[in-house]
């Protein structure tokens, strides 16, 4: 069945790999490429090292760097979810800095946390696991602020690496300034990892740069961990010597490239995160658009959780989506909104600046400008939303109508109920929530207060500026008695100079 393939997937097969084929896609793992099926790509198993225990000096926040948050997650939650795709049978992170603070934030029943009470380098930092990890496999490192790597470069170091060679993923920059130069012979092998501040000016001109990922062979690992020195200009204990010690004990060292340098990016300062995160939104948008949905402008555009959007769907500028957000087909998003683990149906519109919280709208509602749904807000469809209206904790039927100013809470509202501008449902008596019903075709005056909890019974008419504390009856008039008098040639008080 692999006759023939550069790869030795036949052989990976052998050694554990996790695997469902249904058609295997040659490639040449020499040039950088990696077999894998069309449903679920070949994966070794592993043990993952994520080193996530500096500070970060430069991002000046009492947070821990690996905790502040690209696209609405935080950086180490990226490397993680990277890494579970992997399906390592060891997840383990590093923490040092910050580490109860770390440590409350990931959750997971797979990641196992070890401590660097001293932050004295990289190869210390890995140390710090040895008793974790399986020797039986390869281990691979990555590091929580290298958010953006993706799978696909991953699972191609590990292809060119297999079980007994040391892997590294380099990349080519025109500005290598701060990373490690890989230093090759003149055959092209690999010799060395020369950090920036150990570099000689003629060293530092190479091109081909450290990204610090590696995957070596475990048992090899910690044998060139314990022999580490720190005799450099940081007085650190670098992982990267260990391809020192791979050359010397004869063992294989490979690269494999990215195929963005994005993908091998880390983030030292806010300037550095803000860029990152654009680089993210716009990667998103560009999929966006390729599956067929209308941005106005993909530079001005952020998702901060995840977005799933149908067909004909289009987003004006400045919106938000927060969490888990879908949009149905031919949704409309006006500009400036806010959108938060929201559910909106085929053919809505939401108008300029509306903000959506945990809200759930119908087919063909139209919502704002200026609308707000808050928790709990579910609109069936064809529901009309105006402006500078307010819906929280409250289901509106099929065709119900509030246009201005209004503010429904806690409340449930009938079929093709109309509320008139300034309505208010009085839902809170100080200590306690009650609810507003509201029956089909019930209509409600204009600078109407509903006192909850209260009932009006369907077919039920308001007269504008009434205070309804009882319940009503079905098809009735209701109205609080009012006295106008009139007082002829009056004269306005005016204020003294």
């Amino acid at each position: 069945m692999f006759d023939g393939f550069p790869c030795a997937v036949e052989g990976a097969l052998n050694m554990g790999v996790h695997h469902s084929v249904d058609e295997i896609l040659p490639g040449d793992c020499s040039q950088g490429s990696y077999y894998f099926s069309r449903k679920l790509h070949i994966n070794f198993k592993m043990n993952i090292v994520i080193l996530a225990a500096g500070m970060g000096k430069r991002m000046r926040s009492s947070l821990p760097k690996v905790l502040h948050l690209l696209a609405g997650r935080s950086l180490l939650s990226h490397v993680i979810t990277t890494a579970r795709e992997l399906i390592p049978n060891q997840l383990i992170v590093v923490v040092g800095c910050g580490a109860t603070r770390v440590r409350e934030t990931i959750v997971g029943d797979d990641i196992q946390f070890v401590d660097q009470f001293e932050q004295l380098g990289t190869g210390h930092a890995v140390k710090q696991s040895i008793a974790l990890l399986h020797e039986d496999v390869s281990t691979l490192v990555l590091y929580g602020d290298v958010p953006l790597t993706r799978v696909e470069t991953l699972r191609a170091l590990l292809c060119k690496a297999g079980q007994d060679k040391l892997g590294l993923l380099t990349v080519e920059m025109t500005d290598p300034t701060g990373y490690g130069r890989i230093e090759r012979d003149t055959g092209g092998n690999i010799m060395r990892i020369l950090e920036q501040k150990d570099a000689d000016e003629a060293q530092r001109e190479i091109r081909e740069v450290n990204t610090g990922i590696i995957v070596v062979p475990t048992l090899f690992l910690k044998g060139w961990l314990s022999g580490l020195q720190n005799k450099n200009a940081q007085g650190e204990y670098y992982l990267t010597d260990v391809v020192e010690c791979a050359v010397a004990n004869g063992i294989p060292v490979v690269t494999e490239q990215p195929a963005h340098e994005w993908e091998s990016l880390g983030i030292n300062s806010k300037a550095q995160l803000t860029a990152l995160e654009r680089i993210y939104q716009r990667n998103l948008a560009e999929t966006l658009l390729d599956t067929g949905v209308m941005l106005a402008d993909a530079n001005r555009f952020d998702v901060r959780g995840e977005l799933v959007c149908g067909t004909d769907v289009s987003i004006d500028i400045n919106c938000v989506f927060e969490g888990q957000v879908i949009l149905g087909d031919d949704v409309s998003i006006g500009p400036n909104c806010v959108i938060r683990n929201a559910t909106i149906a085929t053919g809505t519109r939401i108008e300029a600046f509306s903000h959506l919280d945990g809200a759930k709208i119908g087919v063909q509602a139209h919502i704002g400008p200026y609308a707000r749904l808050r928790p709990g807000a579910d609109l069936a469809d064809e529901v009309h939303i105006g402006n500078f209206v307010e819906v929280k904790n409250t289901t509106l039927a099929k065709g119900v109508k509030a246009n201005h100013l209004s503010y429904l809470g806690d409340a449930t509202v009938g079929t093709r109920a109309n509320i008139g501008a300034g309505v208010v449902t009085c839902n809170y008596d100080g200590a306690k929530k009650h609810r507003t019903m509201i029956e089909d075709d019930v209509f409600v005056g204009s600078s109407t207060q509903l006192v909850a909890p209260v009932r009006l019974r369907r077919g039920t008419t308001v007269a504008a500026g009434t205070t309804i504390w009882k319940d009503t009856s079905e098809n009735s008039l209701v109205m609080n008695e009012k006295i106008q008098t009139t007082k002829n040639n009056y004269i306005r008080p005016r204020k003294g100079k």
